[in-house]
């Protein structure tokens, strides 16, 4: 271990890995960069203007949607910034704190996904299980309580999972990815760390079987009342609006474990293994605006509505 003095005089800056490409490949991946990014402010920001703008989406599973496009803007933003610059300057160093806040946003990304998908899960089962008590119970305080629930509770368990490394001696300086988490950060510190993959475990767990439990019962009693429905119409509704929820969850959650096995993967290159580190940061904040905007009609008319407002057509 080192010694106190080595520990309090650690350089402030730390050192990433970078994704080592060629000049000629940091150019094209600085476009890749910088479109993807712009593409997600835009599509999020459209989708979230949609929502605010018009106040016959101000309903509960619309106001629980408005969550996830902030949600994915924080996300992308806690990432892409750092990488464009990166790509642009050529800079394979970010300060400790920026690098903390980073990470803090990323995890915050990330369990306020599964949450919010769970939230809206739970609405579309009492409307399609319990239609007769949808109204009663889904009032508009009742998803201000659901909405700040989520947010409270994911900001806690980031909270403290970061209080946790922050409070441990730090001795080194190279980060092994090319962006900053918790696992990374963890690996700098030169204590016994026993207490923090302890508490990792159990927020993995919160996020991850709870939500996941939440989601496929819901999805389970949904699917049994629509085939016990006798209205073609409204079971049709109710599989096309679950379809959009389901495929928008499986995206996330097969990043996700295809992020996890990669990091297994001996034979895998460090710059593959760097690649699909950042997918779960540019796919699902790419595409959950697309997805919900193309499959859900009433969004999609009110898109299509904006734009001609503005002198577009289509």
């Amino acid at each position: 271990m080192a010694s106190v003095g080595n520990v309090y005089n650690i350089s402030s800056v730390l050192s990433l890995q970078g994704f080592d490409l060629s000049s000629e490949s940091s150019f094209t991946a600085f476009l890749f960069a910088t479109l993807s990014y712009m593409i997600i402010l835009f599509c999020n920001l459209i989708l979230l203007l949609t929502i605010i703008l018009n106040k016959s989406l101000h309903k509960p599973m619309y106001l629980l949607l408005l969550n996830l496009p902030v949600n994915d803007l924080m996300g992308s933003t806690a990432l892409f910034p750092h990488i464009i610059k990166e790509f642009i300057l050529d800079t394979k160093t970010i300060e400790f704190s920026s690098c903390v806040t980073q990470a803090f946003f990323i995890h915050v990304y990330g369990g306020g996904a599964v949450f919010i998908l769970a939230a809206m899960a739970y609405d579309r089962y009492m409307a399609i299980c319990v239609p007769l008590r949808y109204n009663t119970v889904m009032t508009n305080a009742h998803i201000v309580k659901i909405i700040t629930g989520v947010w409270v509770v994911n900001f806690i368990l980031m909270a403290i999972l970061f209080y946790l490394l922050l409070r441990l001696p730090r001795c080194k300086s190279q980060l092994t990815h090319s962006y900053c988490d918790n696992p990374s950060l963890l690996q700098l510190v030169c204590a016994d760390a026993t207490i923090n993959n302890i508490y990792g475990l159990f927020v993995t767990a919160i996020t991850q079987v709870i939500s996941l439990g939440l989601i496929f019962y819901t999805y389970l009693q949904i699917l049994v009342a629509c085939f016990r429905s006798n209205r073609s119409d409204t079971r049709s509704k109710a599989l096309h609006t679950c379809a959009t929820h389901l495929i928008v969850f499986l995206l996330l959650e097969c990043l996700g474990l295809f992020t996890i096995i990669s990091y297994r993967l001996k034979n895998l290159s460090a710059v593959s293994r760097r690649f699909i580190g950042v997918t779960t940061l540019i796919f699902p904040p790419t595409l959950n605006p697309i997805i919900y905007g193309i499959k859900t009609k009433e969004i999609r008319s009110k898109i299509i509505m904006l734009f001609q407002k503005k002198g577009f057509s289509f």
